[in-house]
């Protein structure tokens, strides 16, 4: 018999205990007396939505049918059309165009059931549209481009925000449906403004409704409804402050009549103010693939907007134009496995309802992952990340070259498994307290900033919190660009292609010891870095293209690609180069390496949280939790660390496949606390483990999809 230390036994004899406490199948969610009476229901972070987005042809769903999918699918969530395009219920106002195919009893009966199996319900509204009959009663509610076109979908016209139909007859539409049934919230579907048909892909430019021309004036001071998106105009500048406010403006209204009717009952949208949940998506309909978008997209928004839920949807579909098409079923669970690492709920996206369904490929998955879910739920919802640096987001939905910069930083620290949290730029004032626990804090290619975020970052760095500045970081703020990263902008290559840098100082890039050159292409800034401390990879010129007889030339330009700038306690470091971009679209190791070894220099103990020899496409995801139950609301008491792994060998840049079992991975994870155990939860096994000063170690045998290592103080 093998030998069996007292911690493999205290291990075996817990994991048997956890397994009989969290592994029995609820058939419903906890009983609402188990929680605190005045502690909302969506506060406990333990959402598992389904949305069925119905086509008006599916009202008349079997409602048995649905409560055993949803029973099947352990969802303790439904997300359900109410109105705004159409009502599904037999509405009494005459803006609202009923759905010709509505069943009267159909939303109340789907209402009624859902309570008694214990399932929260949420009724989707969409105000972006309305039917043609309303148009032609009212078509100055309606969208107009500066051409004078409509964005038209079949029968359906796109509404203007400032318009009444938004202004005044959602609010109606709202208090009708929540008077009638007693729904747990609302979602509201594509709010604020609309400069194209996202349906078709098309373009139409900036709204001219009168509405919006008048409130645009009374806001900006008499100024004209600008007619071409400019940000070097500033009253483009002025409008986009305006499209904020006057989208909180109308939330606001929202949130006045539905908490003044229920305070209980949700609001959920992609908005941050005056709701509850917060909702982001996960698609497919760009390339690259970007297989770490649900962790990007919680993360991001859960550390920018602390005081939400935030519920992530993955889209089933995989454009607009193919709703039937389902995404591969190993691309959907690393969606789910990634919302769970982060800290939030499951929640999946689909057309119509689950018979009959045209691509029930990813059934199985959601069956699995939303039952894993609900066993192990205490493990889930309420973490704190002890991650040590931050990346500085561009946008909630970040596209275009900037956020190619952004997923590609990503990349390079998911790739070398540096733990990191993300904040949107336009939080940094806000998180300055959450900021100062950082070392390291990335911008990549953050061009503008407030007054109030670059003061925030100058005094991070004074006193101690490392910044680095990617691509044009700052442009737009030269001052703070000179003051912080001791940089001055002289000149921008759109295309750096030929040109090379040169790691010369081998000390300062170890990765390069084999190398002289760095090959370039995209973006290449040219900065005076004389009020930098040190300047690193020296700039050469493209030389001489042509056949091999003629290369070569290539000659120092005098400036250089790293600048590092010292202040006080911390240091700023400036690459003025698409430096993630090109290792997204890419994926050369030499630009990972430049970052790996500048963080290495600036914060020698940025690889220490964990260290391990697991495959860099095994992403880890390390966790500080407390147990997500009833007896711990409020407390901030930390029951252990989680590591969840998530297996993404089966990406291949473009396709999803299985992935590859990895065996016997190693794991040293800094841990100021002598765990008491260690198991997993998918495989359910006690693991085997050293502490000893201050570090965990450990080998998981095998991991295959996901799994879930609990550390146990």
């Amino acid at each position: 018999m093998p030998f069996i230390n007292r911690k493999s036994i205290l291990a075996i004899l817990f994991l048997g205990i956890a397994c009989l406490v969290y592994s029995q199948p609820l058939t419903k969610p906890s009983a609402p007396d188990e929680w605190p009476s005045d502690y909302s229901w969506w506060k406990r972070n333990n959402l598992r939505v389904m949305q069925c987005n119905l086509p008006a042809y599916e009202a008349n769903l079997n409602v048995d049918s649905l409560m055993e999918d949803l029973q099947r699918f352990s969802v303790n969530t439904l997300i359900i059309n109410g109105g705004g395009i159409m009502a599904f219920y037999p509405t009494d106002l005459e803006f609202q165009y009923t759905n010709p195919y509505m069943q009267p009893n159909m939303l109340a009966d789907v209402i009624e059931r859902c309570h008694q199996l214990h399932i929260r319900v949420i009724t989707r509204f969409d105000f972006s549209r309305f039917h043609r009959t309303i148009f032609q009663k009212h078509p100055d509610w309606a969208y107009i481009s500066p051409n004078g076109d409509r964005i038209i979908n079949d029968d359906m016209y796109m509404a203007s925000i400032n318009a009444p139909y938004v202004q005044e007859k959602s609010i109606q539409m709202v208090r009708e449906l929540i008077d009638r049934y007693p729904v747990d919230g609302i979602f509201i579907n594509m709010p604020g403004y609309h400069t194209g048909n996202a349906y078709e892909g098309t373009y139409h430019g900036i709204d001219q409704n009168e509405y919006d021309r008048q409130r645009f004036a009374e806001y900006s001071g008499s100024l004209e409804l600008p007619t071409v998106e400019n940000r070097d105009d500033s009253v483009f500048l002025k409008y986009e402050d305006f499209k904020m406010f006057t989208g909180d403006d109308w939330m606001s209204k929202i949130h006045r009549i539905v908490k003044s009717i229920n305070p209980e009952i949700a609001i959920c949208t992609y908005r941050e103010k005056y709701v509850d949940i917060i909702r982001h998506e996960s698609q497919t309909n760009s390339l690259p693939y970007w297989p770490y978008m649900s962790f990007d997209n919680v993360t991001n928004t859960m550390h920018s907007q602390p005081d939400h839920i935030v519920s992530n949807a993955s889209i089933q579909q995989i454009s607009f134009r193919s709703r039937y098409n389902a995404i591969e079923p190993e691309e959907t669970a690393i969606r789910l496995y990634e919302n769970l690492a982060a800290g939030s709920g499951l929640d999946m996206s689909l057309m119509g309802d689950f018979r009959n369904y045209e691509d029930e490929r990813n059934f199985k998955i959601w069956e699995e992952i939303y039952a894993f879910h609900k066993q192990y739920e205490p493990y889930f919802g309420k973490y704190h990340s002890p991650a040590e640096i931050c990346v500085i987001s561009p946008s909630y939905w970040p596209g275009g070259p900037s956020g190619q910069e952004y997923r590609g930083i990503q990349l390079m620290l998911k790739e070398a498994h540096l733990q990191y949290d993300i904040i949107n730029y336009q939080e940094i004032g806000n998180r300055k307290d959450d900021l100062r626990k950082y070392h390291v804090v990335i911008l990549p290619q953050i061009s503008d900033l407030s007054a109030e975020s670059i003061q925030t970052l100058s005094d991070l760095c004074e006193n101690g919190t490392n910044l680095i500045a990617t691509n044009q970081t700052l442009t737009g703020n030269p001052e703070a660009l000179e003051q912080i990263f001791g940089a001055k902008a002289i000149e921008f290559l759109d295309d750096g292609n030929g040109y090379y840098l040169q790691p010369v100082d081998k000390s300062f890039f170890p990765h390069f010891a084999e190398q002289t050159l760095l090959f370039w292409k995209f973006n290449l800034g040219l900065y005076d870095l004389s009020g930098c401390n040190h300047q690193y990879l020296p700039i050469l010129t493209p030389g001489r293209p042509g056949p091999p007889e003629k290369i070569g030339g290539h000659k120092p330009t005098g400036y250089y690609a790293v600048g590092l700038k010292k202040h006080g306690k911390g240091t700023a470091v400036i690459l003025p180069l698409n430096l993630g971009r090109l290792y997204y679209t890419h994926g050369y190791e030499q630009h990972k390496n430049i970052l790996l070894d500048v963080i290495q220099n600036i914060f020698p103990g940025s690889s220490d949280l964990v260290i391990t020899d697991a495959h860099p496409r095994v992403e880890l995801v390390l966790q500080e939790f407390t147990e997500n139950t009833a007896k711990n609301v409020g407390g901030n008491k930390r029951d252990g660390l989680i590591l969840h792994l998530i297996n993404i060998t089966g990406f291949s840049g473009n396709t999803y496949f299985d992935p590859l079992p990895v065996y016997r991975s190693s794991y040293k994870i800094r841990c100021n606390q002598e765990p008491k155990m260690i198991y997993t939860l998918r495989s359910q096994e006690s693991i085997n483990f050293e502490w000893r000063e201050n570090y965990l170690e450990f080998t998981l045998p095998r991991l295959d999809q996901y799994e879930g290592l609990v550390i146990k103080y």
